[in-house]
């Protein structure tokens, strides 16, 4: 079955290319450069088995800047309360028979390391260090969960005179409610993953499964036709003409349940840092936390040049370090990656209607007087080239290839350096 997708991929890919220079001469709005990108017989970012740790990696990097930017306290802060429950959640984790970074990563994304963190003032919603359902910790997991009682003492709370009335208050809250009890509601988490295990026997659909659902999750491995395949083959294999029913179940389900997997990676790798390289991490922290998107991740101020002045712009497409598209122009990765979209898209749709680029390089100190930026406008011929771009956004960003962001009238992309590898040898 992977080799007949294989197969059907290639033929797609000589699509893409037999349409390349079409696709920049109507992005640009004139006659093509005198380059073209390198024949796509082989997309590089087309998922292999032998890439799975590559995209996983990958796939972490890209969805990394929500982990940051939502951290209460900061990233760091966020990090130290999470180390604190190392030894329990290693307790857990044994029990369970699955990675202790993995659940120490589920802790930071679901609670920020916060015992007492809850979804909504409706405590049947989720709660605890590991955000545990009410009616999931009951009928599933073995907890005691008093909701009546747990909603009194968490008024109560609200209420208490110091320090120590409040403690008390949490003490008994734990007795009633045993998912603000931390200890037990990860273990709670642990036998979770261990029953999600017995279902699926792979560690990472049972973290998959654990904001999905089991029920969910083996709905899309269902329609996807292989119920042996990794989350990352069916994440990335999976799109809108290819296993399109795999893809639109998982598109249904939000991006909270089909990126989870990739943002516990990116949890996980943020607690590695915070004990191996504190600095590399307050270094991404600031990075992350200076746009909307994780562009200056990809291209830090401090060494990436920008073109200050129309006279530099110009300069730059007069000699070829910029490509010219419409009335501005993009550095050569950029440009290849933005062909990427477009033929992907194009070809992904069937739509021959092209996407209008808004704007590219402009002089001055945002990321678009780099050239590694680009605007594309929401107006779309139809509802498939609109599925077709965002499924492109969605695999790139989960690529680590661009980050982007949007607003009332277009999509705002930065592309990683990564396009050079489209342009061959030139």
């Amino acid at each position: 079955m992977y080799a007949r997708r294989r197969a059907a991929l290639g033929l797609v890919l000589l699509a893409i290319a037999a349409s390349c220079l079409a696709a920049i001469k109507l992005l640009s709005g004139g006659d093509p450069p005198s380059y073209s990108p390198v024949n796509l017989d082989d997309d590089p970012w087309a998922y292999r088995p032998d890439r799975e740790d590559d995209f996983q990696a990958r796939a972490a990097a890209g969805h990394s800047h929500v982990v940051y930017v939502k951290s209460p306290g900061g990233i760091v802060a966020t990090a130290r309360r999470v180390e604190r429950w190392r030894r329990q959640v290693e307790e857990a984790a044994d029990e369970a028979g699955v990675d202790p970074d993995l659940i120490e990563g589920m802790v930071l994304l679901e609670s920020a390391g916060r015992p007492d963190a809850r979804a909504s003032d409706d405590l049947e919603g989720a709660v605890g260090l590991t955000q545990i359902l009410a009616q999931t910790g009951t009928d599933l997991l073995g907890l005691e969960v008093d909701v009546a009682r747990s909603e009194r003492l968490t008024r109560r709370l609200l209420r208490a005179r110091g320090p120590r009335e409040a403690d008390r208050i949490r003490a008994q809250r734990a007795r009633v409610d045993e998912r603000f009890d931390p200890e037990k509601a990860l273990a709670a988490t642990g036998r979770y993953l261990k029953l999600a295990m017995d279902e699926f026997g792979r560690e990472d659909l049972a973290v998959v499964s654990y904001h999905m659902g089991i029920g969910n999750l083996q709905q899309v491995l269902g329609a996807y036709g292989d119920d042996d395949a990794s989350y990352t083959q069916l994440y990335f294999d999976a799109s809108p003409d290819r296993e399109p029913s795999a893809y639109r179940l998982l598109a249904g389900l939000g991006d909270d349940s089909k990126t989870y997997y990739w943002r516990v990676l990116a949890s996980r790798a943020v607690m590695r840092l915070y004990r191996d390289d504190r600095e590399r991490l307050e270094r991404l922290a600031s990075l992350q936390a200076g746009a909307d998107s994780a562009e200056l991740v990809l291209h830090p101020p401090d060494s990436t040049p920008r073109f200050a002045t129309q006279e530099d712009v110009d300069a730059a497409l007069e000699d070829g370090e910029l490509r010219p598209v419409g009335r501005g122009g993009l550095r050569p990765e950029a440009f290849a990656l933005l062909a990427y979209i477009r033929d992907g898209v194009r070809n992904i749709s069937g739509t021959e209607a092209p996407l209008r680029v808004t704007r590219t390089v402009r002089p001055g100190t945002d990321m678009h007087a780099t050239g590694f930026a680009f605007d594309i406008s929401r107006d779309y011929a139809n509802d498939a080239q609109a599925e077709a771009f965002q499924f492109m956004l969605d695999r790139m960003l989960a690529l680590n290839l661009i980050a982007w962001t949007r607003d009332d009238r277009t999509i705002h992309i930065t592309a990683s350096s990564e396009g050079r590898s489209l342009l061959g040898d030139q």
